[in-house]
């Protein structure tokens, strides 16, 4: 156990076991899952918005819960928050947060946020905006270095852009950023305040991936089909926010370089697998919440096809799930989990998620527990918390951590996840 998981086990602020289904293990330390559905079955059990749409292959979506699912004790190790957006490690086991009004903070081991870190940028933090993800850079014991992305209010509109800095923390808890530099600008600006993305991935190459949204619009969402444009899109850059030289698109008149994937809707899911692969689930419409595997130069389809229905319930266009050009989802849910932070689970601590890709829910409250076999998903299983999940980090104890968040500009806790004993 690292010295930060040993001190919040002692100083907690409260602690409660996942609520028994009526088909679980009894006793006081009870089995994740859906609430009256028996392993074996889908842990879904709502209809979906498009009955009509069927999945392209079996096992698609609504895979069955495993037949064995862990026993999860919960421990609240920080509260009284703001509202955060996302979390980090730092090496030394406190954790580096960004608050979607604009602030960051380092959370100390007793679970207490320290003061602001001076020198954060402005956000544009209306509607879904605000800042966003961080990760540390994959040399920061010896640069100090983060990336983080934000909303940035531009003299034409508006976006999502990814800055690099120097934390400096200071012997108070709190600290700054140095040598602040916006390194890369999601563009065309856009003058509206949803679908911002994001989240930032460190390739095995130090190559960073960065995931953004369409901007939700009908006018701005189908230039996710176009090159020239930074809606949509999946993007691959280096730590100066250049475009990698072997990008798909790289030297292509008219693309726009950085350019990995394209045709996604909304994504603030990104992790990479243990092969060192990017994997994605972006926001779907009404139902269309997507699981992908991003490969270079791939079209996964948004807005032309996709699963689910307009917010209004009529067809997304035409209303087409399948087109030879575009990639199937490897998975997808109707209705919506409403994905926010994923973490790949390769640690032993909780053996029956190894392997596994958890993700945050901001609709179902709680973990949704990605099962793989290979490429595909074999079960899924939910870790219900009874909150909007944000973000979601694996210490290196194997211990699982879940950023909550209540709607209307309420504020955060960090929830940590343990197997029972």
């Amino acid at each position: 156990m690292n010295q930060f998981s040993s001190l919040l086990a002692g100083t907690v602020f409260s602690a409660v076991l996942i609520a028994a289904p009526a088909c679980a293990q009894t006793g006081n330390q009870p089995a994740t899952g859906a609430e009256d559905v028996p392993a074996g079955q889908p842990a879904e059990t709502r209809p979906p918005n498009a009955p009509d749409q069927r999945p392209a292959f079996s096992g698609q979506t609504r895979a069955p819960q495993p037949a064995q699912m862990p026993r999860i004790a919960t421990e609240v190790v920080a509260d009284d928050l703001p509202h955060l957006w996302a979390m980090e490690f730092l090496p030394d086991g406190r954790m580096l947060v960004t608050a979607k009004e604009g602030a960051m903070h380092i959370i100390s081991e007793e679970g207490e946020a320290g003061a602001e870190i001076e020198g954060v940028p402005e956000v544009l933090s209306d509607g879904q905006g605000g800042l966003l993800d961080v990760a540390l850079a994959p040399d920061y014991q010896s640069s100090g270095r983060i990336f983080f992305s934000f909303s940035e209010d531009r003299e034409d509109g508006n976006g999502t852009s990814v800055a690099s800095a120097r934390l400096v923390p200071d012997d108070q808890g709190g600290g700054r950023l140095e040598d602040v530099s916006v390194i890369f600008r999601q563009m065309p600006s856009y003058d509206g305040n949803k679908h911002f993305g994001s989240r930032l991935v460190f390739g095995p190459n130090d190559e960073l991936y960065v995931t953004v949204g369409e901007r939700s619009d009908r006018e701005p969402r189908v230039q996710a089909q176009d090159l020239s444009s930074g809606l949509g899109k999946v993007f691959r850059i280096d730590m100066n926010g250049k475009a990698l030289p072997d990008n798909p698109f790289a030297g292509r008149e008219g693309a726009q370089p950085e350019i990995w994937s394209l045709g996604h809707r909304n994504h603030q899911s990104a992790t990479l697998d243990g092969q060192g692969r990017l994997w994605t689930v972006e926001h779907g419409p009404r139902g269309g919440d997507e699981l992908n595997r991003p490969e270079a130069g791939k079209n996964y389809g948004w807005p032309e096809v996709t699963y689910g229905v307009e917010y209004s319930g009529s067809p997304v266009g035409d209303g087409v799930t399948e087109n030879a050009e575009t990639e199937q989802p490897v998975y997808y849910w109707d209705p919506v989990i409403a994905p926010s932070g994923m973490a790949y689970y390769g640690a032993d601590a909780i053996p029956e998620w190894k392997g596994a890709f958890l993700v945050g829910g901001l609709v179902s409250q709680g973990i949704v527990v990605v099962h793989m076999d290979g490429d595909k998903v074999s079960h899924e299983e939910r870790v219900p918390l009874e909150a909007r999940i944000r973000d979601v980090k694996v210490d290196p104890d194997g211990a699982v951590y879940a950023v909550t968040e209540q709607r209307g500009g309420g504020g955060s806790t960090i929830v940590r996840l343990t197997k029972a004993s």
